[in-house]
């Protein structure tokens, strides 16, 4: 199984990206925040921003109330929204 490169300043794969989000990483700069990808040449952004396409973030909320999207635990009213 081959490798497919997102970022290639700093080595970061399409599945760490959809891992990172998947663990609660909404936008390019939460990607950035969690692996680097994107801080470099930035010719990985669009990319990065097709990855994580226009839908619902699960834990959208969370950053709204000013908590770390990352870092913070579903809380089970969230869980039941997605």
């Amino acid at each position: 199984m081959s490798r497919v490169y997102v970022c290639s300043c700093f080595g970061v794969t399409e599945k760490q990206i959809k891992e990172h989000a998947g663990a609660g990483a909404c936008t390019p700069r939460q990607i950035a925040s969690a692996c680097k990808a994107g801080t470099d040449c930035g010719s990985c952004v669009r990319r990065i921003q097709a990855i994580l396409g226009r839908g619902d973030c699960p834990r959208r909320e969370l950053v709204n109330q000013g908590e770390p999207a990352l870092m913070a635990e579903v809380r089970p009213e969230l869980s039941e929204a997605a």
